[in-house]
């Protein structure tokens, strides 16, 4: 049953500094996005919105785009650093003489099959890596090789990028190929008996706040446990995908790239992993504020699983565009059964719904401590197209 239809002119608007008012005098009401839609649900749109000023959602999904950047600290004799190997990974040297990068994903091949998130996870576990590097010589920094163990307090700066930490909706994966099909998301069996769910749905950021419209360059966001930072848009963004009457994303759509220091991270809460056929992946959860600025997010934020669509797409062609079998909405599911042209596919969700729900969780209390900041973005999300095809 869908929310009642309010009159979204007749709820008075507010301001950020008003919430923030509020906040600092400890009477911030906050609710996570499920427990919103069950009041709006109960009293409707206009006692639900006096009743609440901030909206908790959260996502908690794999992704392998991105890196762990370390800045090591000088040695003596100095070093200037040339080929790093980190627990036998190759680190990607910096600009500067101890700067490293280690991508995400990747490890396809090679001695363990690791990446840079198995080493992020390692450091945060608190388990010593084995560093090996040769020099580059100089004046300055004549030392040609160094070697030893690094831990997380012998690394004086370091920070996880995410490219595509948030996007607005994702997408139902399936493969009309026969056999076992392996993916980003996980595997797939053809022809169309599995299928794998990449969002939350209800509840998600980008399904509660449409568009990511309160999120932009400077905004605070709870990053694998810690404080984390909107940098902006993020790899694949794509400003304007076919929406849903009130805005909401018919599929991937904007989305944002966010950091957050290493020392901020609860090592309980990032997950790294191997997926067979493709490589490294981490799983981290992402938790957004959404205030309740004016009738329209208040609106957005109430719609629920049975009005939110999705696409099914067919993985089983190896094509930069795949085809579009059906469109779908989450409540259709939930059943973690899909019917598509007489064919039933068992559905599982390539996210963390438990890491998500324990994140929204997190900040919900936060906001109401006053430990989490309260802000707007320093500018809106660019509306400029990041998914241009490479047509070489």
């Amino acid at each position: 049953m869908a929310p009642r239809r309010p009159e979204v002119a007749d709820l008075a608007p507010r301001s950020h500094a008003e919430l923030q008012r509020r906040q600092a005098g400890g009477d911030l009401r906050v609710l996570g996005a499920a427990d919103y839609r069950a009041l709006v649900e109960g009293v409707g749109l206009q006692q639900a919105y006096d009743q609440t000023d901030v909206v908790v959602a959260a996502d908690a999904t794999w992704t392998d785009q991105g890196a762990l950047l370390l800045s090591l600290g000088p040695s003596d004799p100095p070093i200037r650093l040339r080929e790093v190997q980190l627990a036998g990974v190759n680190a990607l040297v910096g600009g500067g003489s101890g700067d490293l990068v280690l991508p995400l994903g990747g490890g396809l091949t090679g001695p363990g099959r690791r990446s840079g998130a198995q080493v992020l996870s390692e450091l945060l576990g608190g388990h010593p890596l084995a560093l090996s590097a040769l020099g580059e010589p100089t004046a300055l920094q004549p030392r040609l090789e160094l070697s030893g163990n690094l831990g997380l307090a012998q690394v004086p700066a370091g920070r996880l990028l995410l490219q595509r930490a948030v996007v607005e909706n994702g997408i139902v994966a399936v493969s009309s190929a026969e056999g076992l099909l392996r993916t980003p998301h996980g595997p797939l069996l053809g022809p169309l008996q599995s299928a794998l769910v990449t969002a939350g749905g209800a509840g998600s950021i980008g399904l509660t706040m449409p568009a990511l419209s309160l999120l932009g360059p400077g905004s605070p966001l709870l990053v694998g446990g810690g404080l984390g930072w909107v940098l902006g848009a993020g790899s694949g963004h794509n400003p304007a995908p076919r929406r849903q009457p009130l805005g909401h994303a018919c599929g991937p759509g904007a989305a944002l790239a966010v950091t957050v220091d290493l020392d901020q991270l609860d090592p309980l809460q990032v997950r790294s992993c191997f997926l067979e056929g493709h490589g490294a992946a981490l799983l981290v959860p992402v938790a957004a504020p959404v205030p309740l600025l004016n009738g329209t997010i208040a609106q957005q934020a109430a719609i629920g699983p049975q009005a939110l669509q999705v696409p099914v797409l067919d993985l089983g062609i190896p094509r930069r565009v795949k085809p579009r079998l059906a469109d779908v909405t989450y409540a259709e599911l939930a059943s973690g059964v899909l019917t598509l042209d007489g064919s039933t596919l068992r559905c599982a969700p390539a996210h963390s719904p438990r890491l998500a729900a324990a994140a929204g969780a997190r900040l919900a209390a936060m906001l109401r401590e006053g430990t989490f900041p309260l802000q707007a973005p320093l500018r809106p999300l660019s509306d400029r197209l990041a998914l241009l095809p490479l047509d070489l």
